[in-house]
């Protein structure tokens, strides 16, 4: 993966977030999520909120250098997710009419009918990532899939909080975070964070 080129007022955010909050401690890959979502978000309370395991994230980079597919729950996180040579457009069925019909034909969420549509056109091994539906949560899990990861960041008052509780018992490798806040900039920016992390950089 190529080394992404800060523009001068990003330099300086970071440099603005480093002074704010201290996410050295960390080990790399760790930070570099931690610290893409919090300048993203401008909430350093995600310093605290995310929980993941270095192991998980090590296996989710490594899996997208090697070109594993990306699926996205939602178009909101496909888009912002950063186009890059190396990388395919992430996999999403949000909009696409065969995830209606099959959600009407199985009477189940239309998330769920999106991940099946996108589980058998990818397997295993991809990485997923839901910025909006808890729903799709449960539905991975239903499924058995075998992710290389999975970034769950939604939000909301009613399920968003409790379906990322059940994934991270799941022992599924994850990236989520704890209270009710999150959404698609969230997802989307860890996404990108793996993506931008330079191959040779001590990931290990």
């Amino acid at each position: 993966m190529t080394v992404r080129q800060l523009h001068p007022i990003e330099v300086r955010s970071y440099e603005i977030l480093r002074s704010r909050v201290d996410l050295s401690p960390m080990p790399p890959l760790w930070r570099a999520v931690a610290e893409r979502v919090v300048h993203a978000t401008a909430d350093v309370g995600y310093a605290l909120d995310l929980v993941t395991r270095e192991e998980d994230l090590r296996k989710g980079w490594s899996a997208l250098c090697s070109g594993a597919p990306i699926v996205t729950d939602d178009g909101m996180v496909a888009a912002g997710i950063g186009a890059r040579e190396a990388v395919c457009a992430p996999v999403c069925h949000d909009g696409d009419p065969a995830a209606a019909r099959l959600a009407r034909a199985a009477g189940i969420p239309r998330a769920a009918a999106a991940v099946r549509l996108a589980y058998s056109e990818v397997g295993h091994g991809a990485v997923w990532v839901v910025g909006s539906e808890p729903e799709a949560i449960a539905e991975l899990l239903k499924l058995g899939v075998r992710p290389a990861l999975v970034v769950a960041t939604p939000a909301g008052f009613a399920g968003a909080a409790g379906a990322k509780e059940v994934l991270r018992a799941s022992g599924l490798p994850q990236f989520s975070n704890v209270s009710e806040k999150g959404g698609s900039v969230v997802a989307a920016a860890a996404v990108n964070a793996l993506l931008d992390f330079p191959v040779g950089e001590d990931a290990s």
